[in-house]
């Protein structure tokens, strides 16, 4: 199995592109963020590679590194979501983005990818929410250099109801998500919703500096 490919990159095509590893040219297929990421034809790039072995068929796909690698392993384990969808969640969403959508239960940050309909999106969270590594962010204070797991934050009806309350004054659900799980990290257990929707209202929209 190639589990890696560095060499020169030959050329790109809709949805691939080949690389010239000592004169042999490997056709793979990547996310359209990993084709933006890795430059013009020319560069000596290096992709972390999936191969799929099919009776008619090898596929490599190519990744700009081994977490997004880990990521599509991981998609295309749930029922529905094929390679094409899994490289279409991994093109809008990065693998940080795709944790704290998990998380968030966001079905709508999932549906941005093409063929990924409210029902699928509900069922990649339901099968992945638990199973893909936990979203982490920094307190953003010197006090608190800890790093927060966001999915161990936001339990509670306080942070639920934090997070309905961001949501309704426009944030999207992964954003907001994110912003009370920071605040209940800082403000611990015992936060009352005012106090966590403050807080993540500071962090969502910081105040404007003056000319």
């Amino acid at each position: 199995m190639i589990a890696k490919l560095t060499g020169r990159l030959d050329s790109f095509g809709a949805d691939t592109l080949v690389v010239d590893v000592g004169g042999v040219g490997y056709l793979v297929t990547c996310s359209g963020r990993t084709r933006r990421e890795i430059g013009a034809p020319g560069r000596h790039i290096s992709l972390a590679i999936e191969t799929h072995v099919r009776e008619d068929r090898i596929q490599l796909f190519g990744f700009a590194n081994g977490m997004e690698r880990e990521w599509f392993r991981l998609l295309t384990t749930v029922p529905g979501v094929g390679a094409r969808v899994a490289l279409a969640l991994l093109d809008i969403l990065t693998p940080a983005q795709l944790a704290r959508a998990l998380a968030a239960q966001d079905r709508s940050a999932l549906t941005r990818a093409d063929g990924v309909g409210p029902k699928l999106a509900a069922r990649v969270i339901a099968e992945l929410r638990d199973r893909a590594p936990a979203p982490t962010v920094s307190a953003p204070s010197a006090t608190h250099p800890e790093t927060i797991d966001v999915r161990a934050r936001i339990s509670g009806p306080a942070s639920d109801d934090a997070v309905s309350a961001l949501v309704n004054l426009g944030y999207g659900r992964s954003e907001a998500h994110e912003a009370v799980a920071i605040a209940a990290g800082m403000l611990g257990p015992d936060a009352s919703v005012q106090a966590l929707i403050r807080s993540g209202l500071q962090r969502l929209a910081p105040s404007e500096t003056g000319p």
